[in-house]
């Protein structure tokens, strides 16, 4: 997973490539929750490009895609958005694979 640093480099990435954007925080317990089995879900859906959206450097991006809870996914392809699955709640792994297989089919 790369962490995303830049306007521009996600402007290029969601333009370019299929990206599941992953909004999260260093402070956010439910974010930790999920973050073992991430490896597994990038090696798996491979066809997306993982990006972690840092919540807190990038809330205007938070804020124009109506990201309001975070762990939140968002997964955009050539430009458009294309599933979100996007809420306060915790996330289990079920629910992240569920959400992952929707989007790629």
């Amino acid at each position: 997973m790369i962490t995303l640093e830049s306007d521009q480099q996600l402007k290029e990435l969601t333009e370019n490539e299929s990206v599941i954007l992953l909004f999260s925080a260093d402070w956010c317990p439910d974010c930790r929750v999920i973050e073992p089995f991430l490896p597994e879900l990038e090696e798996n859906y491979s066809d997306w490009r993982f990006v972690y959206v840092d919540r807190d450097q990038f809330i205007h991006v938070c804020a124009e895609h109506d990201i309001f809870g975070i762990p939140s996914f968002l997964a955009v392809r050539d430009g458009e958005e294309v599933g979100r699955f996007v809420s306060k709640d915790r996330k289990s792994k079920e629910e992240i694979e569920a959400f992952l297989t929707k989007v790629s089919s």
